[in-house]
């Protein structure tokens, strides 16, 4: 089977996400997984805004990089 590619933000580890995602760096893509942790599975895309550093201007660069599976 052929992996789509991008990154499922439900399951990535925080060095996927950094090295998959234009302008996400260790910390932001830590926050991510932090705020995972905690709150559970992301709902949607635009969910990613709750986490602090990333804004709507991050998630339209990475759009078509982003995954939503649980």
């Amino acid at each position: 089977r052929s992996e789509r590619p991008g990154v499922n933000i439900n399951t990535a580890t925080a060095e996927e996400l950094s090295e998959t995602l234009s302008g996400v760096g260790a910390s932001k893509a830590e926050a991510i997984v932090r705020y995972r942790t905690q709150f559970g599975p992301f709902g949607s895309i635009e969910e990613l805004t709750e986490v602090k550093g990333i804004g709507t201007a991050t998630i339209e660069r990475n759009r078509d990089l982003l995954r939503l599976e649980n």
